[in-house]
Parts: structure tokens; sequence; C-alpha cells
């Protein structure tokens, strides 16, 4: 549920996609993760052996991850929690994932890390990063050359008076699949092809996609045959009426997720950018 603040506008509820930095509401997100699912969980009472199962695993951090002389392991179980706070919100946002990485790997009595890694992938969501566990290891969702699709498709619509409108339709496009509070994938994902439908309405004068994309070869604009047929496809997805997308929600549904919706933003932009720069190669005139 999104905050009072951000509903009338005086603080923000969309970011933009975290590729190569950690804001603060993500550190300290995934920060109490560790602190949730990890370390709150791992006993410091001594076992038969004299340690705890905290002291291994902080003989464990020290000699396989920070690559220290164990002796050098604080004297109290604070301090060693502290020195691993202080790291954690001090490191390179890389670092950080890495740390992540080692603690999903722990097995220690206590320690789910099955739920640590679905808890950490639902807060990274949350955030909008770039990056989720995936088989156990931290994969990037999306990369820098998406990213510049994106950010080169709102661009180019900006640019041109007569695509104000699809220029609205990508920036709604990415505001609802980045609500940090409520992303809405359903209608993020009609966002963006309804931005592709505008540029190719304007483009071609015609009054809805399939017919706008029959008429591009007409003005010159020749569009290799797959490659129309499998962005007319992606209209046709769009239309089914199993997923609601636009058209009214039925009972039985299928609800587009984090994947399908970022999919259709990159694919959109990417066509768009496409159109437009086949259009100034070709010297048609967009006004």
């Amino acid at each position: 549920m999104t905050k009072f603040s951000e509903r009338i506008g005086k603080t923000e509820s969309v970011k933009n996609l975290q590729i190569e930095f950690i804001d603060e509401d993500l550190i300290n997100g995934l920060w109490n993760m560790v602190k949730i699912f990890i370390l709150d969980r791992i006993s410091r009472d001594s076992q038969y052996n004299g340690m705890s199962d905290f002291d291994h695993f902080s003989k464990l951090m020290w000699h396989r991850f920070l690559k220290l002389p164990i002796d050098t392991i604080p004297e109290y179980d604070f301090q060693t929690e502290k020195f691993i706070r202080n790291k954690f919100f001090n490191d390179e946002w890389f670092e950080v994932y890495d740390i992540l990485e080692f603690l999903s790997k722990l097995k220690i009595t206590n320690v789910d890390t099955h739920d640590f890694i679905e808890a950490t992938n639902n807060l990274l969501e949350r955030e909008f990063s770039g990056y989720r566990f995936v088989d156990g290891l931290i994969a990037p969702i999306s990369n820098s050359m998406e990213i510049n699709e994106i950010e080169e498709a709102i661009g180019q619509v900006n640019y041109f008076t007569s695509l104000n409108g699809a220029n609205v339709h990508l920036t709604n496009a990415l505001s609802k699949l980045s609500d940090k509070k409520n992303p809405d994938y359903r209608n993020s994902i009609k966002e963006s092809i309804s931005a592709v439908e505008t540029t190719c309405r304007i483009i071609t004068g015609e009054n809805t996609l399939g017919k706008a994309l029959n008429k591009l070869e007409t003005i010159g604009l020749n569009i290799d045959t797959q490659l129309k047929a499998g962005f007319d496809k992606i209209y046709a997805y769009t239309n089914n009426k199993e997923n609601g997308i636009r058209h009214a929600i039925i009972e039985k549904h299928k609800n587009p997720d984090f994947n399908e919706a970022k999919y259709m933003i990159v694919a959109s932009s990417a066509f768009i950018n496409y159109l437009v720069g086949k259009c100034k190669t070709l010297g048609i005139k967009i006004n």
C-alpha cells in the first residue's frame, strides 16, 4: 500500500531499475533479510566443544569469504556482527551481492537458506533491483543495453511533438513497472504496447496497429515479414482475454509477472527505436 505522502505526490514511489547501484531503501532491506533470516537464527550458545554455532559461522566467514586470519575475529559476538554490518553498508554494491551469495550457501542449524533466498528475491523485486537469486546465484534480470533501449525510446518519442502520446504511454509503462509499493504489471504491458500502437499510427495515419503495420511498406518503410508477424503476435498476446491486459478481467485469468512486463517494455522500446531510426534514415518525416 502506498504512503499518504506518495499518493499526494510529495515523495516518490517510482524509482529507476537498480543495475550498478543499491539505494538506501534496498541496502536497509537487504540487511534486514540478513538479520532476520541468518544472523538472528544462529545460536550463540556454546556446544559440547566449547564453540557455538555463531563461532562456527564466524570462522567460516573469516576463512572462506573475508580471507582474513581467524584470530582477528572479535572476542564478542556483537562485535563480530558489528564488523559484518559495517562491511555490508560500506562495501561496493557488487560486494554486497557477494555477501548475500555466501550467506545463501550456509549450512548451519536453524538457518533456512531457502526462506532467505525467497524473502530476498521478494525484496529485490519490490525495490526494483536488476538482480535476483537464480539457482543459488545472484544473476542479472536486466542489463544496461535494455535500460538504454527504454531511455532512448522515451527520448525519441519526446523529441517529436506528434509522438507525445507515445511518450506518455512509455513513461506510464515504466512507472507502473517500477512502483516499489504497488507494481501494476498488467497495465504496464498495456501501456507498452499502446506506445508502439501510437507510434505506428502517427507514422502511417492508420487507426489500428494491425493496419499501421501493414501500411508501413507503402510509405517506404520495409520491415521483414517475420519481424512484422512477430510484433503482430505480441499485439495478439495483449488482446488475449485470458490475461485481461486489453480486456476486462475474467474469472479465470493469468496474471502477468515482472518478467513479462519487463520484456514488453524493452521489446516495445526497441521496436519504437527501430521505427524512428528507419524513418530518419529514409527521410520519412515525423512531425
